[in-house]
């Protein structure tokens, strides 16, 4: 059974936890919190993890086929719910209807969702090329169909919540499983073309008087407008809207080469433990301590792929894509927002930023990864009985 267990990956996940918690302690007790409090939270958090990973592990591909419908439309169901019983404090603070509360216990279910979203995204592409085994224009584009009609329900629930950031995660886990399909290039090259020019569109819409009025209409709110003025330029207005980022990037800029050293914070950054928590790691350990947990990042992503290489699954091969292009576009995009690449979305570094529901859904992910490897077998899938045969 040990070799059927990537330790690699344990240990990757493990490394990150490790910074995770050390940074929550800084985080939290520069805010004159309970550090100690947050970190067994946490901790907390990474158990109910490890233990949902050694569950998934059990299930091989054809159980997670079966279980993929379940698991999209109980995500659904979450989805719609949370829009009526929704926390109102957090809605308040934040803008967006997508927490539950009771009492203390917060839960967000869009981040569950994600890996439900993979799997069934896996499961409509493996059934649509056993029945296209050799790709047309035609095929390829009924295929496009049917992954943007089951994106569509999620993507208008998420709108509906106001959380415009866990859209952005949706959309490049898509965009990543469309990219492994196997849909021509021919159908890709413009597709891209005119994403850009939507993308450059919206850009222009959203800096400018007139298109922000446009997109007013659409349902886009003062503070999303706010944060791209702080992304443009960070120091037109240090302390009202453009302060936290302004904050961030002064704390990441004064760790320098090698950091200040541990639990050595001068720089205030409102609520670092969560989405800005980047900037612990930037202060307290400077560039080289963030060069190191982009490596690990690195190194997790790279054993992920190796997995899927070595099992030779094609089901498996779309759902560890998504995986791994949600677990990378949280961390380009949360980076990418704490340097000033990127305008502000609140969206977590996975496996660092304090946080239960994220933390779970990205332990999700990994646990269907490991699965591969504790499945080592080669499968193919038989549409016509509906089930995995071994190769």
């Amino acid at each position: 059974m040990d070799s059927r267990i990537d330790y690699g990956i344990i240990f990757s996940v493990m490394m990150l936890a490790i910074i995770g918690l050390l940074s929550i302690y800084v985080a939290t007790i520069q805010d004159s919190q309970n550090p100690l409090k947050n970190v067994v939270s946490q901790v907390a958090w990474y158990a109910i993890g490890a233990v949902i990973i050694a569950v998934i592990m059990q299930f091989d591909a054809e159980q997670l086929w079966q279980v993929a419908n379940y698991a999209y439309y109980g995500g659904l169901a979450l989805l719609f719910l949370v829009l009526i019983f929704y926390s109102r404090a957090y809605a308040a603070t934040t803008g967006a209807k997508s927490w539950f509360a009771v009492g203390s216990f917060t839960f967000q279910p869009s981040e569950v969702m994600k890996p439900a979203f993979i799997l069934m995204l896996g499961k409509v592409i493996t059934n649509h090329n056993s029945l296209h085994r050799t790709h047309t224009i035609k095929g390829d584009f009924a295929l496009l169909g049917k992954l943007f009609l089951w994106t569509l329900p999620v993507l208008v629930l998420l709108k509906l919540q106001n959380d415009f950031g866990t859209i952005l995660v949706f959309v490049a886990i898509l965009g990543g499983m469309i990219l492994v399909s196997g849909i021509s290039w021919r159908i890709l090259l413009p597709a891209f073309l005119i994403v850009a020019v939507v993308g450059g569109t919206a850009l222009l819409f959203a800096t400018t008087d007139w298109g922000r009025q446009v997109l007013g209409h659409f349902g886009f709110r003062s503070y999303q407008f706010a944060r791209i003025d702080s992304w443009l330029n960070p120091s037109a207005d240090t302390t009202e809207n453009g302060y936290q980022i302004w904050q961030n990037m002064k704390a990441i800029g004064s760790g320098k080469l090698f950091g200040k050293g541990f639990n050595v914070s001068n720089v205030y950054v409102p609520v670092r433990e969560s989405d800005m928590i980047f900037s612990v790691i930037g202060e307290n350990f400077g560039f080289i301590g963030s060069c190191v947990l982009i490596l690990l990042y690195f190194l997790l992503i790279y054993q992920m792929i190796q997995v899927t290489f070595d099992t030779k699954n094609e089901f498996y091969a779309y759902v560890s894509t998504g995986v791994i292009m949600m677990i990378l576009f949280h961390v380009f995009e949360n980076i990418g927002m704490s340097v000033g690449l990127l305008p502000l979305t609140g969206i977590p570094l996975p496996f660092i930023s304090q946080g239960g529901s994220a933390l779970l859904g990205n332990m999700i992910g990994i646990g269907l990864v490991m699965s591969m490897r504790f499945h080592h077998k080669s499968y193919m899938f038989e549409n016509g009985s509906g089930t995995f045969t071994q190769r």
